[in-house]
């Protein structure tokens, strides 16, 4: 496998998201293959030689959310794809915990990357918008031993993410009432 087929995993914790990822974590649990903080990590790789990267309920505990994006821009190739899972803020759980320093919603990406997938247009907060926003779904479930709830909610889930439309609609209007768990994002980085 070559420098530019490797994409990591970040922040996998005792899991990664398969064998075909390299997992970094701070932590040294089992199947972690880089053990350190993500910043120090990224600094000694190349510019645009990673084939991608994903991370799940981890940069909800990030301070500085924009910077580790433009570091992840710089050391992915062009045409690679970054996965984010994170929290939602409607997400019971969200503020429970006192490590998460962000909270995510819909448009989170919208301000960090080049989005032409919503109608609702924000600012951009980046200097140069290397990632593209290719999707975002809204992730709904419901732990057992609630089955009824993990029903209800998956059906939610599906009508939610049926068009854009639905979602925007959604958040703004819904999100409260049956809350959403997760976001998940896909961007692929541009070409400079």
């Amino acid at each position: 496998m070559s420098v530019t087929d490797r994409k990591l995993d970040i922040g996998c914790g005792p899991r990664k998201i398969d064998s075909g990822h390299v997992g970094v974590d701070r932590i040294e649990y089992p199947g972690v293959d880089i053990v350190g903080d993500i910043r120090d990590v990224l600094a000694q790789i190349p510019d645009g030689v990673l084939g991608g990267a994903y991370c799940s309920h981890f940069l909800e505990h990030v301070d500085d959310v924009p910077g580790l994006i433009d570091e992840l821009a710089r050391t992915l190739r062009a045409g690679a794809e970054l996965v984010i899972v994170v929290p939602h803020f409607s997400n019971p759980y969200c503020y429970s915990d006192p490590t998460h320093e962000t909270a995510f919603g819909l448009y989170s990406f919208s301000y960090l990357a080049q989005d032409g997938i919503y109608r609702r247009q924000v600012p951009a907060y980046v200097r140069d918008e290397r990632f593209g926003l290719r999707s975002a779904k809204l992730g709904f479930k419901s732990e057992p031993p609630f089955y009824g709830r993990y029903v209800f909610k998956r059906v939610v889930g599906m009508l939610v993410n049926l068009t854009r439309w639905s979602q925007e609609f959604y958040e703004e209007n819904l999100c409260y009432l049956v809350p959403c768990y997760e976001v998940r994002f896909r961007l692929v980085r541009r070409a400079d």
